[in-house]
């Protein structure tokens, strides 16, 4: 891989310099979305990743009682021995996580707190309180894929969170914050919606004191159209973010539907990873080969590591050592539309989380297929013939539809389920 990172005129955080002193390397960085209630459990799968034949960060990623804001359910859990689907962060004593990652979290292996709460600010103080400093998420997605939270609601709060880690993690450490804006609702969502909210969530974080930036991207139904929004994410990162920020980008393996074969799986992951390094990404977000039928091992997600890395470095070598960084088109549909989207938004406000409000008030930003209440809904897509994701309807969207014309008549139920599918079918075979 021969992008590095951005320029910045501040130190890193350590997540930041860990990923920035990689990708100099020419390593792409690989991560799980691994988290078990059990601390030892937890424990256990962050050594394996440490160790993992791989360039790796570990992720504490918490359960869905913490995200709720349920505590009360959380700590009738642990009292009663009742497993939890992730790490209860907030309700677990410092000292009790402080222990779990000593001797593991460094310089040499940051870890990040995944969540996806609308309201962070718990889990901000628990997080600072153990020594740690990276997390991720957003105003927007994590708000409207995930509950009924009102937007407004979930900008304060996570205004407060950016603003409490500018506060709680002690200098010269900087904190770490990756905006999940690149995978709103995981699949069918037009690359370039997801390239400017993206963007927008990064703006968000750093009008509020942060520093140490990721910008996100879930890889979606054609490669092609994945690399142009991964050029234009780091084109608009470039050209929107204030001078000095420390920023990457991460890509996620498809977050979709996954295929249900070994070998479908692992192929899809592997393309995910060859991806990443065609566009310079420097850090990859991985799935694993269990992903369609339940919540996978810790081998299991040591091996997608493994094999992602591998493929990585694979690639890395067929690449010319000395071929420049891939150049972001301006030309390009996806940059177009985002950039449109982008500066359609910023126009609202000089306050982006008043302008983020705004927007999905009016319809100007608009997600396909998403139930929340604040947003419009009028946005539909479809999967074309070569597998592209386009728009059918774009509401009141700055854009012009590029599917089929008709809006909710061109996708039935049994159309959505077909796109759904779409990607795992083609891997399968």
């Amino acid at each position: 891989m021969t992008a590095g990172p951005s320029p910045v005129a501040v130190p890193a955080s350590p997540f930041g310099r860990f990923v920035a002193e990689a990708a100099a390397d020419g390593r792409l960085v690989v991560q799980p979305r691994m988290g078990f209630g059990d601390p030892a459990r937890m424990r256990h799968g962050l050594e394996r990743t440490r160790f993992a034949a791989a360039t790796t960060v570990g992720t504490l990623t918490l359960d869905s009682y913490t995200r709720l804001g349920d505590h009360a359910a959380v700590r009738r859990a642990l009292r009663a021995g009742l497993p939890l689907n992730g790490y209860p962060l907030v309700d677990l004593p410092a000292g009790r996580t402080r222990r779990l990652l000593d001797g593991l979290l460094g310089p040499d292996f940051p870890v990040q707190v995944r969540h996806g709460s609308a309201r962070p600010t718990a889990i901000v103080k628990a997080m600072t309180r153990a020594g740690l400093d990276a997390t991720e998420g957003g105003p927007v997605s994590y708000c409207l894929p995930y509950g009924r939270t009102p937007l407004r609601e979930s900008v304060d709060h996570w205004a407060r969170a950016c603003e409490l880690l500018t506060r709680l993690v002690p200098a010269p450490r900087l904190p770490h914050l990756e905006t999940f804006g690149g995978c709103l609702l995981g699949q069918l969502c037009p690359p370039a919606l997801l390239v400017a909210v993206s963007v927008l969530e990064a703006l968000f974080f750093t009008q509020h004191g942060i520093r140490s930036v990721s910008l996100s991207y879930a890889q979606q139904t054609h490669p092609g159209q994945d690399e142009d929004a991964l050029l234009a994410l780091r084109r608009l990162a470039a050209r929107f973010l204030p001078p000095g920020t420390d920023w990457h980008l991460v890509l996620y393996t498809y977050m979709g539907v996954f295929p249900r074969t070994g070998p479908g799986s692992r192929r899809l992951l592997e393309d995910s990873a060859r991806l990443a390094v065609r566009t310079g990404v420097e850090r990859l977000v991985v799935k694993t080969a269990a992903e369609a039928h339940r919540i996978p091992s810790v081998a299991e997600n040591v091996g997608a590591l493994e094999s992602a890395g591998t493929a990585a470095e694979l690639a890395a070598r067929l690449r010319d050592a000395r071929a420049p960084r891939p150049v972001p088109q301006a030309d390009s549909e996806v940059h177009a539309d985002a950039r449109a989207l982008v500066e359609a938004v910023l126009s609202l406000s000089p306050d982006v989380g008043l302008a983020l409000r705004t927007a999905f008030a009016h319809g100007l930003l608009d997600v396909p297929y998403c139930l929340h209440p604040d947003n419009a809904g009028r946005a539909r897509s479809v999967v074309d013939a070569s597998g592209r994701l386009r728009w059918s309807s774009v509401g009141a969207m700055p854009l012009t539809a590029d599917g089929p014309p008709g809006g909710h008549e061109v996708m039935t139920s049994a159309g959505l389920l077909t796109a759904l599918n779409s990607v795992a079918l083609r891997y399968d075979r």
